[in-house]
Order: structure tokens, then C-alpha cells, then sequence
């Protein structure tokens, strides 16, 4: 949602005047005030990474960065970092070790145990489910995708299934204070493992979004992990995590957002169909069918575990 210019050790982040459901960039406060949002909530996980906030000026001379005469726009300032270290890159190169995993990790530790509980109730939590499930189906099924009908079929019933079943386990999260104001977008291509571990891009535009349980977040990252063919990587990381908790992940909540998330990610990639001129369009079909393949091996896991009589 944004333009990115590389100009040397710093990056500049222009928003781009948009407006949708889920954000509005479309005037210039609202983009000054979501660039104000990504500078403070991104220093949470990258705080030597995100540099300021600066006024595109327009003047006699032209236009400059500060300075003097009209704001025409904002940028967020950061600084540039070596992609050689994003996890996405390390993974791709084979150079992905467990000392960088337990890096990540203590990062994450220390900023969910940090995070600020979110204000919502049971059902509100609850009744988000449904709607979620029910956009992602809408949208895999739509025939000009010619997505395996039956297999997105088979899963959307047993994610509905566990919402139905399962309530109470959603609904405890919420009432022991585990759902909190969180990252949003946590994928490798957001991690960067140099000296220090630095997370950058939240999602800063939609507060509702960002409001995640921890595993939920986890899970995403480890469906990630596995598409990137670094499955074990996320089961180390899934094991850490609960260390570093002190909290297990229960099995049926873990295979039920690992799921969710991977059909909706499936549901953004071929969502680029859509698009009036969509770039590489051959991509997106088989990148929903990776995520599908992932959500059906979870959900299948699901099934069996919803099929069997609890308290055994």
C-alpha cells in the first residue's frame, strides 16, 4: 500500500491515496496519521530500523524532504537493511541455523509477554470467525479460479466445525488476556536476523487485524516456514515458543489457526486474479495451491481430533 524509494542506507515509504474496507489513505491526515502509526508500532519489534516521519514540501523550487512550503504529503524513513538477512533469504540459501531460530524467538517472548491485552469480549471474538471463514470461502470458490472445489469444501467444514465445537477453547483465550494488539503480518520476509533480530511491517492500518492470540501468529509463521520448504524450522520455533511461554499449544487450537491461516493466504493469492492487470498470473494459482495443500494436511489432523470423544 505503499511506494518504496531506495536512496542509499535509507528507504522511504510513500502511502498510496487509497481506500478500502479494511484502510483509508485517501487524505492527507490519514496518511500522515498512518505513518505516525507505522513509525511507533513497528519501533516495537525494529526500533533502530524506523528512523522519523518527514513532510514532502512544495515550493518555488520544487519539491523537497522538509524545508520550506506546503505539505503535500508524508514518508516514513527507514533504515535500509541487507537483505541477505531476511529470513525468506536465509531459508532459500540453506544457511538457516537454530541460533538464529532462538534469536527470533526471545524476540518474540519479550514482546507478546509486553503486549497490550486487547479489549474485546468472548463473542466478539467468537462471532469473527464465521465472517472470516465465509470471505475465504466466498473467494476460493469462485469457478473462474478453478481451485479443487471438494478440497476447500472438506476444510472450510471442519474449520467450521471447531468454531461451532470448540467455543470455549476461542472464548478462554479471550478471558485469560491472550489475545493482544500484535504484529498482523508475521512472515519471513518480515524477519531480519543480522546482529539483532528486527521485525518490521505490522500491520498499522487496521487495529483489528493486528488484534491476534500469539498462536495464532506462530501458527502463521510455521505454515510460512513450511511453504519456504523449512517445515522443521517451524517446529523448532513452535517448541520454543511454548518454552519461552510457559504455555503448551493446545493441538486442535494450533491445527485450527495453522488452517484458517493458510486459507487465507490462499484466498490473497489468487485474490491477485482479480486485479484488472494482474503481474505474473501464473504465479498465483499455484501459490494457492501450495497454501491449500498445507491447510488440507492441518485440517485433516483437525478432523480426527473433532472426531474423537473429548476427555479421552
Amino acid at each position: 500500500m505503499s511506494w518504496v524509494f531506495l536512496a542509499g542506507d535509507k528507504v522511504y515509504k510513500l502511502k498510496k491515496p487509497v481506500r478500502f474496507p479494511y484502510l483509508d489513505f485517501s487524505t492527507l491526515d490519514r496518511r500522515e496519521a498512518a505513518c505516525r502509526a507505522e513509525f511507533s508500532l513497528n519501533r516495537r519489534l525494529a526500533p533502530d530500523v524506523y528512523v522519523g516521519v518527514l513532510p514532502l514540501m512544495f515550493s518555488h523550487q520544487g519539491l523537497s524532504l522538509g524545508g520550506e512550503g506546503r505539505i503535500v504529503d508524508w514518508l516514513v524513513v527507514m533504515r535500509r537493511l541487507d537483505d541477505r538477512w531476511a529470513l525468506e533469504e536465509v531459508v532459500h540459501e540453506g544457511r538457516l541455523e537454530t541460533a538464529h531460530l532462538d534469536r527470533l524467538v526471545a524476540t518474540l517472548v519479550r514482546f507478546y509477554r509486553r503486549a497490550r491485552p486487547a479489549f474485546l469480549s468472548p463473542d466478539t471474538y467468537l462471532a469473527e470467525w464465521p465472517r472470516n471463514l465465509a470471505l475465504n470461502r466466498r473467494v476460493l470458490l469462485n469457478p473462474r479460479f478453478d481451485l479443487p472445489f471438494g478440497l476447500i469444501s472438506r476444510i472450510d467444514r471442519t474449520l467450521c466445525k471447531f468454531v461451532a465445537e470448540r467455543r470455549d477453547i476461542l472464548a478462554a483465550r479471550v478471558r485469560g488476556r491472550r489475545i493482544v494488539d500484535g504484529h498482523g503480518d508475521l512472515r519471513p520476509e518480515h524477519v531480519w536476523l543480522d546482529h539483532e533480530v528486527r521485525i518490521i511491517d505490522c500491520l498499522e492500518f487496521n487495529t483489528r487485524l493486528r488484534t491476534v492470540d500469539p498462536f495464532d501468529e506462530i501458527a502463521f509463521l510455521t505454515i510460512e516456514c513450511e511453504r519456504l520448504g523449512a517445515a522443521w524450522a517451524g517446529r523448532y520455533i513452535r517448541r520454543a515458543m511454548e518454552r519461552g511461554l510457559r504455555e503448551k499449544f493446545p493441538a486442535e487450537l494450533f491445527l485450527f489457526y495453522r488452517s484458517y491461516r493458510a486459507m487465507l493466504r490462499a484466498r490473497l493469492a489468487i485474490a491477485h486474479l482479480l486485479e484488472a492487470h494482474p503481474r505474473t498470473p501464473d504465479k498465483w494459482p499455484r501459490r494457492a495451491r501450495t497454501y491449500l495443500a498445507i491447510a488440507a494436511r492441518d485440517a485433516a489432523r483437525l478432523e480426527t481430533i473433532l472426531r474423537t470423544p473429548r476427555g479421552r
